[in-house]
């Protein structure tokens, strides 16, 4: 019996046309699931058009939409592959991690650099792989790009040209392709620790800050932020933030004082943060502030969103982050 998945198109690269104004989604989903069928062989795939974007259009109502279509049909699928640009798919697929936690059957981000009407085009191995993995029987959100497939909530884009796009971010790769086949590292997998339910409520009341010397600490006022609900610092090295003459630990203190979630990362890509080690990281943690640790800045934003949409309790919060929910962190032992 053969295995079925459906294919949610987004638009991206892979489905992109010229037009006059430039490359931009257009390509009719008919044509994508013929030009895909010499990688589908033993699969029964199912084609649907969900939106038709570039992903720098893709808003977080998006997520949760997709998040909601991927609810109602996953009981009916193998798999369930989402076709999506480059630009945001790590961002995507971070947000989907929480929204749909404990899902059951692999959900697979896949794009490329290169339209599928390009006859040198890297969708075609792409979508190969995600089609492989979705029949994997593996549960959880991936990206599949480039002959290797990554934790949906590790992924980053590093590269803006190269075929090689995306790395797995302090996080060994799920599954990668050699001369033996695919080879899945099961053990890799988030353990379920709950039931699957959909949660795709979030808020994007939140502010992205990525520290630079001299930031003025105005920025970060409660009078700045308005009705933000949750602030992430992308901070120095291990996780330093500066208190001398651009004070920034003290409208810090004010913010969680409020009630205000305040995350800090590191600008750092890889080895994640570690407040505890220099002056600069512990004075904001005696300000309160939460550490994203090893989280990719894709998991770490989405993660706060997602948080600030179960609970306004900086409490709860709190107790959110102090868990890695689907292996987005690696939290330090006791």
């Amino acid at each position: 019996m053969e295995k079925r998945i459906l294919i949610l198109n987004t638009g991206g690269t892979l489905a992109s046309v010229t037009y006059k104004t430039g490359l931009a989604p257009g390509m009719p989903s008919e044509v994508i699931l013929r030009e895909l069928s010499p990688v589908s062989r033993g699969i029964e795939v199912e084609i649907e058009d969900f939106c038709e974007r570039d992903s720098a259009n893709i808003t977080p109502k998006d997520w949760a939409s997709l998040a909601k279509r991927i609810d109602e049909a996953h009981e009916q699928y193998h798999g369930i592959v989402v076709i999506h640009g480059t630009d945001t798919m790590a961002y995507t697929a971070s947000m989907l991690s929480f929204m749909l936690l404990n899902i059951d059957i692999p959900i697979v981000f896949t794009g490329s650099q290169l339209s599928l009407s390009d006859p040198i085009a890297d969708a075609m191995e792409n979508c190969r792989l995600a089609f492989r993995m979705a029949v994997s029987g593996a549960p959880g959100v991936f990206v599949a790009f480039n002959r290797k497939v990554i934790l949906g909530c590790r992924a980053s884009k590093v590269r803006a040209l190269s075929f090689d796009a995306f790395e797995s971010i302090n996080y060994p790769e799920i599954a990668t392709v050699s001369s033996l086949g695919m080879t899945v590292h099961r053990e890799l997998l988030p353990v379920k620790k709950d039931l699957y339910q959909c949660r795709n409520t979030y808020s994007n009341y939140v502010r992205f800050f990525k520290l630079y010397p001299g930031m003025p600490a105005s920025l970060i006022s409660p009078e700045a932020l308005g009705a933000c609900k949750g602030v992430f610092l992308e901070s120095f090295g291990l996780g330093g933030i500066p208190f001398m003459e651009e004070d920034l630990v003290t409208p810090i203190r004010t913010l969680v004082e409020r009630g205000i979630a305040v995350l800090v990362g590191t600008q750092c890509r890889y080895e994640g943060s570690n407040l505890t080690v220099y002056e600069t990281g512990r004075k904001a943690l005696d300000a309160g502030v939460i550490e994203a640790f090893d989280m990719t800045s894709e998991a770490a934003l989405t993660k706060l969103m997602w948080v600030l949409g179960q609970t306004s309790a900086l409490k709860k919060v709190r107790e959110y982050f102090s868990m890695s929910l689907c292996n987005e962190v690696t939290l330090p032992k006791p």
